[in-house]
């Protein structure tokens, strides 16, 4: 199959070669900082796409669900590190993993998760290792680098634990360069201190990790880290580009509508591309540029001035211009196919189970399918 009229709608679409430059840009970036990527493939959830990113990696990837371990397990992926504090259920999960030869490790924040898995060892005679979270910005979850905490947890874990994380979520909120790389510098130190902190009291920390998109594109010093995790590279979206992080042209992820109707008192193009397709996020509406739920594109990809993705229904996508104006509609029959670019590149790709790949305008014939869900046993 090579035409992308051929293809029903909505459909999810990957640039091959976006994404490939994609990766190559941070994997570059952080080569030259001295620090391994460790992909986070909640955005991608598809094991082409990781083993592509994995080419040039140590091997590791980072996980937001139990379904994701499992499926890089099945694809021979085992050094896995579990990015969602855990909860006591799903230690039993974690451990039929590692039996299956994961090398799993947990994240946690409290004393109460750091009990259940050293109850989990007094149980089973097996450990569970574990990062203790750092919250670097205030954004989210995590422990301070100087609390009386880091240490009660840490003494907890005993042999469980392996070292210290963050994430600094706050990063999607910096405008500017020099804001970037102050984040950058923010998440690095409350790790890095932290990690001292807990050496110091006689605990192995060999484990700093840090990450974000943008802080791992902005970072120029990550000494003391040793893995930096990023996830919305591979694609980029419009909060991406809105932030300085990559351009729009950059964006490797679209989805191709088809109009089906107009309304030409609205101004509206009506498409069978709704919330089910892109998503309701919103993601870009506290920018500079609100990109609605998402900027309209031709079929070659090519942004049409001042149309965006304005409403959306469950199965309906409304196109406008952005400033309301009236406009002439004609131009867009109906039939015609479009691609939608997203505010999310996560939210946008979990509505779908596989990526058409394309070269260019092209479709290539490859189609990437995804494992979607959350349970490790999921199916």
């Amino acid at each position: 199959m090579t035409d992308l009229d051929a293809l029903p709608t909505p459909s999810l679409l990957l640039d091959r070669d976006r994404f490939v430059e994609n990766h190559a840009r941070l994997a570059t970036h952080l080569r030259h900082l001295g620090v391994p990527l460790r992909p986070h493939v909640k955005t991608a959830k598809s094991l082409p796409v990781i083993r592509y990113a994995l080419r040039d990696q140590p091997g590791g990837v980072t996980v937001s669900t139990l379904r994701e371990a499992a499926a890089c397990l099945d694809g021979g992926i085992r050094d896995i590190l579990y990015a969602v504090g855990i909860a006591p259920q799903k230690l039993a999960d974690v451990a039929a993993l590692q039996a299956r030869g994961a090398d799993l490790t947990v994240i946690l924040d409290s004393v109460e998760a750091a009990q259940a898995i050293r109850a989990h060892r007094a149980a089973t005679g097996r450990g569970i290792p574990a990062l203790i979270e750092i919250d670097s910005d205030g954004h989210r979850a995590g422990v301070a680098p100087e609390s009386a905490a880091l240490l009660e947890i840490a003494a907890i874990l005993g042999e469980d634990l392996r070292g210290v994380m963050t994430h600094a979520g706050e990063s999607y909120h910096c405008v500017t360069a020099e804001a970037k790389r102050a984040m950058a510098a923010q998440e690095r130190d409350a790790v890095v201190s932290a990690a001292m902190r807990l050496r110091l009291a006689g605990h192995a920390a060999p484990v700093v990790s840090v990450g974000s998109t943008p802080t791992a594109h902005f970072a120029d010093d990550l000494v003391g880290v040793t893995e930096v995790r990023a996830g919305v590279y591979m694609f980029q979206d419009l909060v991406m580009a809105g932030l300085g992080v990559c351009a729009v042209d950059d964006i490797a992820i679209s989805v191709l509508v088809t109009v089906i109707g107009h309304q030409a008192a609205k101004g509206w193009l009506i498409t069978d591309g709704g919330w089910m397709a892109l998503s309701r996020d919103r993601g870009t509406a506290a920018q500079a540029v609100d990109q609605g739920y998402g900027l309209v594109c031709d079929v070659a990809g090519r942004p049409i001035a001042d149309l965006v993705m304005s409403g959306a229904n469950q199965e309906h996508g409304i196109l406008s211009r952005r400033d309301g104006a009236a406009w002439d509609l004609s131009a867009y029959p109906v039939g015609t196919r479009l691609r939608i670019l997203p505010n999310h590149a996560c939210a946008t790709a979990a509505q779908f189970a596989g990526y058409h790949l394309m070269v260019g305008t092209r479709l290539t014939g490859e189609y990437w399918e995804r494992f979607n869900g959350f349970g490790a046993r999921e199916r």
